[in-house]
């Protein structure tokens, strides 16, 4: 498995043959989307709302949105945050990691949030963050299975759904 940017076209588009990808991924995923609100209806999600997803994150500070390809297609996308909006947060952020339902429980999650979490040690980064929403306790199990703790509860900044924000040193990783 790999981590590849995101690419774009010179006019900042997606690329069709990826668009196509991640909508099936996105769609993939209905019962995340059903928890957290992001599309209108979790059952048919369509390329101009994943592009326009994509684009809202890309546009903010720090972005990077990467792709998680196994034997040649997308099995997998994280968006991370160089750092969080708050100035009193040294941390980056792991925004988004979701993979193909068809592939849950094949590894493909703990292979790419290890792989993130390489990528940041590399680049000097000593622990990373993020946030389950309170209405996703598999999340919640998941990402405390990989050695996140949570450190505190508030509202996400775009929608102001409840969260638990979680931590992990990457010391030793």
């Amino acid at each position: 498995m790999r981590l590849e940017s995101l690419p774009l076209t010179v006019d900042h588009d997606i690329p069709a043959p990826v668009l196509t990808e991640l909508t099936a991924l996105y769609a993939s995923n209905h019962e995340f989307h059903a928890l957290s609100g992001d599309f209108p209806d979790p059952y048919d999600i369509r390329p101009e709302q994943v592009a326009a997803a994509l684009a809202e994150e890309l546009a903010g500070p720090g972005v990077e949105v990467l792709l998680a390809r196994s034997e040649g297609r997308v099995v997998g996308l994280v968006i991370t945050l160089d750092r969080h909006p708050d100035p009193d947060d040294p941390d980056p952020w792991i925004g988004l990691l979701m993979v193909d339902a068809g592939a849950h429980r094949k590894g493909f999650g703990r292979r790419v949030a290890g792989l993130v979490e390489e990528r940041f040690l590399s680049g000097g980064r000593t622990a990373v963050r993020l946030a389950v929403l309170d209405n996703n306790p598999r999340g919640l199990a998941f990402w405390t299975a990989l050695g996140y703790e949570v450190i505190g509860h508030r509202a996400d900044l775009q929608l102001g759904r409840p969260c638990a924000v979680l931590r992990k040193s990457l010391r030793g990783v």
